[in-house]
């Protein structure tokens, strides 16, 4: 007999609504609590939330009314980091439309690519990139930021300044952000995200990242707001913490820590070869970096020596996550006071736990659960997992297992419940039978004193199948490869060695600052860098 008020499930229960609040709302709900408080800057320049509030639906009246822009829709944004494309953002949620932002960075053939696969309406573009405008087809309206490209951003904000569109209705699985996956195999694929995905990534951004972060804190950018960096900022906007733009486009550290000092900003996200500058710059010691109580890091693990080098300059501050842009960064954490410089309070290799409310497994190729120490793929499960791939069922296939999101890296589960990340299924060779997994041997060059970065990857070799190649930036002092390898001879297997070292003097890296094996390859292969293959037999 069922206990008094009990659901009778047998009879079926149907949600009464998915209606989701529409995330323009971070924006409008700052505004009201905060109206005069300064919300964003960008160099010597800024805006309140009232101003910022009011530009954001200015645009949206302009996109409506002047180009038909409405739910559903898709608006492709080619644009460096500036106040405009942080608006816009909001504008087109504000009208149920969809934010499309674009690697700034790539060329106007990628960009036409992503246009047409986004099946986009219109394009917001920056007045530096006239032939990344000119190589989209088929579109209905360009807007230019800047000058003399397309109908002026500026010009339509002030037309339409006071008015106030309706906030379109959205349900929780209504996308609100294509995001461009980096490529790193392949063409970028557009992963869809939800307004309700993003609620609840932005709600654990806040509890797992950042805890206690409010209006009286500033954040600053460091990374494109096109991606990972903007669903940070989202983050702030929801919280109504100011977010602070460097005046200049180019990387600068001592920038950056000036305007920490300036702004008495307490956190910042970024990946880790920007905190590696960061710390190793000069003006660290410069400037005043007392506020800062959250270093956030994701986009690879930080290697062991840079990790401990970030410790002794900034103090308990590091916050690390994993995650792909496909979950939007939400699936494990590992928080300042799980970070050590001393090696025996420390877990060293780890990326963290759990993120609140995912759950992790480490599977086989069947999809089973391995158990704790044994390498396998990352799956991951929750409320932060996207929609899946836009128009793209192969891919859809591939990556969806029996409900789990496979994010195609290997890793390992400790009997405590932390995670290991022994690198992209891609990045692991074969050598003489033999599975090699780059990033443990990567951690023990990175040892050196004379090593400042490196990466190691597999190379085809007939002998072998394939063999190890280590690229190495060296620091002042320099090392030379013969040397290199007798020193870590005894450090590791034989048969885990490269076989080859080049020096660079730097190291080819992403948009986003992330130094990635696809890169590397085109680059080996670009100054003729590989080996020398010995004949087979």
């Amino acid at each position: 007999m069922s206990q008094p008020g009990a659901i009778d499930l047998s009879a079926g229960l149907v949600p009464v609504s998915t209606r989701v609040m529409n995330l323009s709302h971070f924006l409008t709900e700052s505004a009201r609590r905060h109206p005069d408080e300064i919300g964003f800057v960008w160099g010597e320049k800024s805006w309140s939330w009232a101003e910022m509030e009011a530009r954001s639906a200015a645009f949206a009246a302009a996109l409506s009314q002047r180009y038909g822009l409405g739910k559903g829709d898709r608006l492709l944004v080619q644009s460096a980091n500036n106040n405009q494309m942080f608006e816009a953002m909001f504008a087109c949620w504000r009208l149920g439309a969809i934010w499309v932002p674009a690697n700034f960075r790539q060329s106007p053939d990628d960009l036409a690519y992503q246009a047409a696969s986004a099946q986009a309406k219109g394009l917001l573009c920056g007045a530096e990139f006239p032939d990344h405008a000119a190589a989209c087809d088929g579109l209905s309206f360009v807007i230019g930021i800047g000058e003399e490209l397309g109908d002026s951003y500026e010009d339509l904000v002030a037309a339409h300044l006071g008015e106030r569109p309706a906030v379109a209705e959205v349900q929780r699985d209504d996308p609100c952000w294509f995001f461009f996956t980096s490529g790193t195999t392949g063409r970028p694929k557009a992963a869809v995200l939800t307004h309700g995905q993003m609620a609840f990534v932005v709600t654990n951004h806040l509890c797992d990242l950042m805890p206690g972060t409010g209006p009286e804190d500033a954040s600053v950018v460091v990374a494109p707001l096109s991606h990972g960096a903007g669903i940070h900022q989202l983050a702030q906007v929801a919280h109504g913490v100011k977010t602070i733009l460097p005046a200049g486009a180019k990387f600068d550290p001592d920038e950056i820590w000036g305007l920490v000092a300036r702004w008495k900003v307490s956190n910042l996200f970024t990946v880790p070869t920007i905190v590696k500058l960061l710390v190793e710059h000069p003006s660290v010691h410069e400037h005043d970096h007392s506020s800062l109580r959250y270093m956030i890091y994701a986009g690879a693990p930080m290697y062991r020596a840079d990790q401990v080098r970030a410790l002794e300059v900034l103090g308990p501050k590091l916050v690390q996550y994993f995650g792909l842009g496909e979950v939007t960064g939400n699936i494990t954490v590992l928080p300042p006071a799980l970070h050590s410089t001393d090696d025996g309070a420390m877990r060293i290799g780890s990326c963290g736990f759990a993120r609140t409310g995912m759950q992790v497994q480490i599977q086989d190729a069947e999809g089973t659960e391995v158990a704790p120490g044994e390498t396998g793929e990352i799956a991951v499960i929750g409320p932060a997992v996207f929609a899946g791939y836009f128009d793209n069922p192969e891919a859809n296939a591939k990556s969806f297992r029996n409900g789990w999101f496979l994010t195609g890296d290997l890793g390992h589960m400790d009997a405590d419940g932390f995670f290991y990340l022994t690198g992209r299924a891609s990045d692991m060779y074969i050598s003489g039978g033999s599975n090699i997994y780059p990033r443990e041997i990567e951690e023990k060059i990175l040892q050196h004193p004379d090593i400042s970065e490196v990466a190691v990857l597999g190379v085809p070799d007939p002998v072998w199948g394939e063999i190890g190649v280590a690229v190495c930036v060296p620091r002042e002092d320099g090392v030379a490869a013969e040397e290199l390898l007798g020193w870590l001879g005894p450090k590791i297997a034989r048969y885990k060695m490269p076989r080859h070292v080049v020096f660079w003097d730097e190291m080819p890296k992403s948009a986003y600052g992330k130094i990635t094996k696809k890169l590397i390859r085109e680059e080996l292969t670009a100054r003729g860098d590989l080996p020398e293959t010995a004949p087979a037999g």
